[in-house]
C-alpha cells in the first residue's frame, strides 16, 4: 500500500465541502486513495454497465440507495448524477457527503461548473511522485524510476515494463480516444503521439507535426486537447509579460508518466535511457512532473510557466506566486557549472523585483545555496515547497 500525501488534505477538505472531486489518470490510485480515506462509504463503480445503465435511466431511485452519500468513481460516465447531488446537497448542507472520481478533466469540469459551483472541492491525483516511491521503501534508482513512471501497479505488482505499458495505451488511451474522437486510423494517432514523445519539452509547431502525421493543424490542436484532458499530456504554457522583449507564445508538452514517454519512444532499459539523446528532455520531463505532484500533493494548483523569448534566452520553469516569480532552471548532467545558473541571472536582469530567488535542479547529488539560488536534486526538487 502506498501512503499517498494527497491523503490528508482529502480528508481535510471533505470537513469543509459537501463534495470532494479527485481527478487524475486512470490507474494513478484514485480509487484505493478515496476508499482509504473514506472506508465507511459505499463505493460504487460507474464504469460498471449495471450501475451506470441505472443511473441514467432512474437517477432518483439510484440516489436513493446511498441515504447517507457515497463514493462514485469515474463520475463522468454518468454526469447527469452531478444535478442530482446539487439538489441534494443544497437540501441536507451536510460535508463530505458525496466523494466523486473521474478521468476526463474536460467533460467534468464542465459539468462540475454548471451543478457544484462552489460546492465541490477540486483534488488531483498523479502517478506516485519520488517521495512516495521513498515512503513506499523502493531503493530504485532516478533512472529506473524515469524508466518506470510512477503508476502504483508497476511497483506493487513488479510488472514487465513493456507489457505493462503497451496494455495501458491499449485499454486506456485508445478506449478513450476513440470514445472521445471518433478516431478512425489508430496508427495514424499512435505516429502523431509516439511524435509528441519524441519532442518534449520543446515549443510545439503545429504546422510540422501536421506535415509529419499527415493531418490539418486543427486536427493536431484537437488531439493534444483531447490527451491532455485525459490526462497523457501536460501542456506548459509561456509567461509573457511586457518585460521589453518579444516573448515565445507557444506551449510546450510532457507527459503525465515518464513511463509512458519512454515505453512510446521504445525506450527499454535504463542503459539505453542514459544513453538516448532525448534523456535530457526526459529529465526535464522528469522534474516538471515532480515539481507539479508537489503542488497538486498539497491541494495547491500548480502556476508553472517557462519563458523563452526570441532571441532564444530561456527559463525551464516560472512558479507564479502572486506578483513573485520564482524561476527554476533544470540540467541533467550530474556535474554543476556555473554556466548553468546563466538563465537565472538573465530572467532576474529583465524581470526586476519581480523575480524572487530561484532554483536549479540538475542530475547530481549536491543540495546547497549557491548566491541567490538554491541547487537541488530530482530525489529533493519537491523540499522546493517545504
Amino acid at each position: 500500500m502506498f501512503k499517498r500525501l494527497l491523503h490528508p488534505h482529502l480528508q481535510e477538505l471533505a470537513k469543509k465541502y459537501p463534495v470532494v472531486t479527485l481527478l487524475g489518470p486512470r490507474q494513478s490510485g484514485k480509487t484505493t486513495l478515496v476508499q482509504t480515506a473514506f472506508p465507511h462509504k459505499p463505493y460504487v463503480n460507474m464504469e460498471d454497465s449495471d450501475n451506470k445503465q441505472l443511473a441514467i435511466l432512474d437517477p432518483k431511485s439510484f440516489m436513493a440507495r446511498y441515504p447517507k452519500g457515497a463514493i462514485f468513481d469515474e463520475i463522468q460516465n454518468t454526469p447527469n448524477l452531478l444535478s442530482h447531488i446539487q439538489v441534494e446537497t443544497d437540501a441536507l448542507n451536510e460535508k463530505g457527503r458525496y466523494v466523486l472520481t473521474g478521468s476526463h478533466q474536460t467533460a467534468l469540469h464542465s459539468a462540475i461548473s454548471q451543478s457544484l459551483a462552489g460546492r465541490t472541492s477540486l483534488l488531483r491525483l498523479l502517478p506516485l511522485s519520488v517521495e512516495e516511491i521513498r515512503k513506499a521503501k523502493i531503493e530504485d534508482s532516478l533512472e529506473e524510476i524515469i524508466l518506470k513512471g510512477g503508476y502504483p501497479r508497476i511497483y506493487k505488482e513488479n510488472l514487465p515494463l513493456s507489457n505493462a505499458y503497451s496494455s495501458y495505451f491499449q485499454t486506456y488511451v485508445e478506449r478513450d480516444i476513440r470514445q472521445i474522437l471518433k478516431v478512425k486510423d489508430l496508427l495514424q494517432f499512435e505516429r502523431f503521439i509516439k511524435l509528441v514523445a519524441s519532442r518534449i519539452g520543446q515549443i510545439v509547431n503545429y504546422t510540422s507535426l501536421a506535415a509529419d502525421v499527415g493531418v490539418s493543424s486543427v486536427t493536431i490542436k484537437e488531439w493534444i486537447t483531447v490527451l491532455e484532458a485525459t490526462y497523457i499530456l501536460i501542456r506548459l504554457e509561456s509567461y509573457f509579460e511586457n518585460f521589453g522583449k518579444r516573448l515565445i507564445k507557444s506551449p510546450k508538452l510532457y507527459f503525465v508518466d515518464t513511463g509512458l514517454a519512454c515505453h512510446l519512444l521504445g525506450i527499454e532499459s535504463v542503459v539505453q535511457l542514459v544513453k538516448d539523446p532525448i534523456y535530457g528532455n526526459l529529465f526535464e520531463n522528469a522534474v516538471v512532473l515532480e515539481l507539479m505532484k508537489a503542488r497538486y500533493n498539497q491541494a495547491l494548483d500548480p502556476r508553472f510557466y517557462f519563458y523563452r523569448d526570441v532571441s532564444g534566452k530561456e527559463v525551464d520553469l516560472i512558479l507564479q506566486q502572486g506578483s513573485r516569480l520564482i524561476p527554476i532552471e533544470i540540467k541533467s548532467s550530474k556535474t554543476f557549472s556555473p554556466s548553468f545558473l546563466e538563465g537565472l541571472n538573465y530572467f532576474h536582469k529583465e524581470t526586476g523585483e519581480r523575480a524572487q530567488g530561484g532554483a536549479l535542479i540538475y542530475g547530481g547529488d549536491l543540495t546547497q545555496k549557491i548566491g541567490n539560488f538554491d541547487l537541488f536534486n530530482l530525489e529533493s526538487a519537491s523540499s522546493l515547497w517545504s
